[in-house]
């Protein structure tokens, strides 16, 4: 796949036309979208605790240990994006660095 500036702003795939609008993509970080999922897995946690009992009678016990695995992944996950995130502040910082001393 050759990958170019200018892109196509219509595709033809068989009979219809796909026109493509001309949109940035966003520069989200993720580490809101992380903590958000991070904080979700730990109040299903909070909310399955009462009903261990149950759960375990039922032989679903696996889904209380799902909630905390998400809890685990997600403080891991939060942990990169957000280093993810300094470091491309410093390359852009650097970028931005590079073009102004070459003007």
């Amino acid at each position: 796949m050759e990958l170019r500036d200018e892109q196509p702003m219509q595709h033809e795939i068989g009979n219809r036309t796909y026109l493509i609008a001309p949109v940035e993509p966003l520069d989200v970080d993720g580490v809101r979208t992380v903590q958000v999922g991070t904080g979700i897995f730990f109040l299903a946690f909070l909310a399955l605790l009462p009903f261990y009992s149950q759960l375990e009678q039922s032989d679903r016990l696996w889904v209380l240990w799902m909630c905390l695995a998400g809890v685990g992944l997600g403080l891991l996950g939060a942990e990169y994006c957000k280093r993810r995130r300094v470091v491309r502040s410093a390359r852009d910082a650097e970028r931005e660095a590079e073009i102004e001393s070459s003007e």
